[in-house]
């Protein structure tokens, strides 16, 4: 039966983000993901993963100038001297945290220029280095051109090719399956091909981005198909709830465990 961790940046934004750690276990859910960890002291997140008895499965590394539309800066040919330092600053978040894969982001660049080719090659291998230093897998995730546009990243194709030509222990494929879909489609098939190269898998439903199961493909067949090929991961909860994020959790029922059990009311961390 899959594991599902709450992605903290897009769901529970009822509460501030410190507060969505009690508001995500409260719900049920055993782990967390989000995309950045930055604004916050290491040990504050440490404090309430422990306190709440969560597991933390995913962050992202440093994305250069996220406010100023940056979205990675491992294609950025002369960035690579910030990629290192960030890389730091991000191992000082996994060993508070002990989250084991980080996702390198790719950054705005044509795959066209041969230039950004490089520099994404070089990053990997170096950032890939650096993380099997400490055990932790470097993801890499394609990402839809409709919602991130001009993403270096944005073929299956090629994220698979790159990672069997680098053949790195600790280089993993994060499988998002909202960007499968809008980008090719296929995927069962994808999941069936990729699985050995997959390090994460996300889910949102499609176009929408909302909770599971309330889009065009059927994710339950997906999180019954994730059993079927024995995916022992999380699978990361990377969607904008349709309304207020408790009122959306009733996909999660046919998973609850002992833990993972969607609550109705407020409780300890809840907004009123």
């Amino acid at each position: 039966m899959p594991r599902f961790a709450a992605n903290l940046t897009m769901m529970f934004n009822e509460w501030p983000f410190l507060d969505r750690f009690a508001a995500a276990a409260d719900a049920g859910f055993e782990a967390v993901e989000f995309l950045f960890p930055y604004e916050h002291r290491p040990d504050a997140i440490a404090e309430r993963l422990a306190k709440n008895g969560l597991c933390q499965v995913l962050f992202n590394l440093p994305p250069g100038n996220w406010a100023g539309g940056e979205r990675g800066l491992a294609s950025l040919p002369g960035r690579f001297d910030e990629l290192r330092v960030g890389v730091e600053t991000a191992l000082s978040y996994a060993e508070a945290t002990g989250v084991k894969r980080l996702h390198l982001m790719s950054g705005i660049a044509s795959r066209d220029d041969k230039e950004a080719v490089d520099a994404y090659r070089k990053a990997i291998v170096w950032t890939a280095g650096k993380l099997a230093d400490r055990g932790i897998d470097l993801l890499i995730e394609p990402i839809n051109g409709r919602d991130m546009p001009g993403y270096f990243l944005n073929d299956f194709g090629f994220a698979e090719a790159l990672v069997g030509d680098l053949a790195l222990p600790n280089l993993k494929l994060q499988f998002d399956v909202y960007h499968r879909q809008i980008m090719h489609g296929d995927v069962t098939m994808a999941l069936r091909r990729l699985m050995p190269l997959i390090g994460h898998i996300q889910i949102a439903s499609v176009p929408s981005r909302h909770e599971p199961a309330t889009g065009e493909l059927d994710d339950h067949f997906i999180f019954d198909e994730l059993d079927r090929l024995g995916y022992a991961g999380f699978v990361g909860c990377e969607y904008r709830p349709s309304s207020k994020t408790l009122d959306g959790l009733s996909w999660l029922a046919p998973y609850c465990g002992e833990r993972q059990r969607p609550i109705s009311g407020a409780k300890r961390g809840a907004l009123t």
